[in-house]
């Protein structure tokens, strides 16, 4: 568990309150209004990794991230959001960590993620770096 600041904390968990996380996927735009938020406790079990930022006041999610992996090779950090009115506060990187750390713990170093168009400002001084060569690919018509 990392506290950023008194009012936040930032904790890897096993469940959550779907309607929350769904909230969260709204404000990262990657909501659509026909998934099923029941959907969600699978998404996060079979997450390798998923961390909250709690509003400790309020008790309610107000950031989100995640790493899939196997456990054992490659891990991908993907979903990471902050609700608007707490971004720029130190937030996203503390949830960075707290997956990074996860990862690392477990012996898996090679971490990667696809950032949105200009966010590389955001993860580049937390050690992400461009892959030089690489161009990442989505099966058309899934996307």
């Amino acid at each position: 568990m990392i506290t950023v600041g008194d009012e936040i904390v930032v904790q890897l968990v096993r469940s959550w309150d779907n309607n929350e996380i769904a909230d969260l996927y709204r404000a990262g735009g990657w909501w659509k209004e026909d998934y099923d938020p029941a959907a969600i406790g699978s998404l996060i079990r079979g997450s390798f990794s998923f961390a909250v930022a709690v509003d400790k006041k309020s008790g309610k999610a107000i950031g989100m991230g995640r790493v899939i992996s196997d456990g054992v090779s490659d891990g991908y950090i993907q979903d990471l959001v902050v609700l608007p009115d707490y971004r720029k506060s130190g937030i996203g990187k503390e949830l960075v960590s707290a997956l990074v750390e996860r990862c690392l713990q477990s012996g898996i170093t090679w971490i990667a993620l696809i950032a949105e168009p200009d966010t590389e400002t955001f993860y580049l001084p937390i050690g992400f770096v461009p892959m030089q060569g690489y161009v990442p690919l989505l099966l058309r018509g899934n996307g």
